[in-house]
């Protein structure tokens, strides 16, 4: 009997060390596992090889995630690819679902993800059912567009899978505060080079209310928690953080 699905899984990493070997276990029966590790201090790259995937490493040179996946597509071997971050894991059920629907003809599939904040499953302020387009036939998948919030451009129709992935984001505050750091940077430079008005007290607290009233009034933040709470705050600082930085820049230019 011939199990062969034809399915590349591609995971962009960089410094996920303590992530990566799980993530890899989720999807060990695809036929070609390729970790593009985008500039690691530490041993993610290591861990990885030590499973058998296959290994490519590029030196970091800021943030750009659609370049990472349109350069780790080109090393991928089988037609259908499947991308997955080293915080998210395939489920059984999944696995079943992915190895049924490559025989369809869609060109595309978006998946639904399980968000855990701080250890706990997410129900509200946006993070379900939080739909990533994830599961390309690689003939229509034309390319990805976007620095940060990279989106793919697709030839053909968008399915959508049943079951979800789990997407263990948010783990403690030290990782949250060391993606705000980079990030924000990144949210404030895309501003900037939109010619974006200038900014003044009034638009930075407008747009931390506007963050706030969206997370914990409209999608309810608060139903789930004490962990919703700190999620839904730590993204208004977040918004904060960003416009701060693009008022610098925009002082300094």
């Amino acid at each position: 009997m011939n199990n062969k699905i034809g399915l590349s899984v591609i995971i962009i990493v960089r410094n996920e060390e303590a992530m990566i070997a799980d993530a890899l276990k989720s999807v060990n029966w695809a036929e070609e596992i390729i970790v593009f590790d985008t500039g690691s201090s530490d041993k993610t790259a290591q861990v990885a090889r030590d499973t058998g995937v296959k290994v490519f490493q590029v030196p970091f040179r800021g943030y750009n995630f659609s370049k990472w996946r349109n350069q780790a597509l080109k090393r991928a071997g089988e037609n259908w690819i499947l991308y997955l971050d080293a915080d998210e894991r395939v489920t059984p059920l999944l696995k079943k679902e992915i190895q049924k629907v490559v025989k369809n003809k869609i060109s595309a599939y978006a998946i639904s993800r399980r968000n855990f904040y701080l250890g706990k499953e997410m129900h509200y302020g946006g993070a379900w059912p939080d739909d990533v387009i994830r599961l390309f036939h690689r003939q229509d998948l034309i390319r990805w567009v976007g620095e940060l919030h990279e989106q793919p451009v697709i030839s053909g129709k968008i399915g959508k899978l049943k079951n979800p992935l789990i997407h263990l984001t948010h783990r403690d505050l030290s990782s949250m505060m060391e993606k705000t750091i980079d990030w924000t940077v990144i949210e404030a430079e895309l501003l900037f080079a939109s010619n974006h008005p200038r900014v003044a007290w009034w638009r930075i607290l407008r747009m931390m209310v506007t963050k706030f009233w969206k997370r914990i009034v409209l999608q309810q933040a608060w139903r789930d928690g004490t962990e919703g709470w700190i999620n839904a705050l730590f993204e208004v600082g977040n918004t904060f953080i960003i416009y701060a930085r693009l008022w610098e820049m925009q002082n300094k230019a």
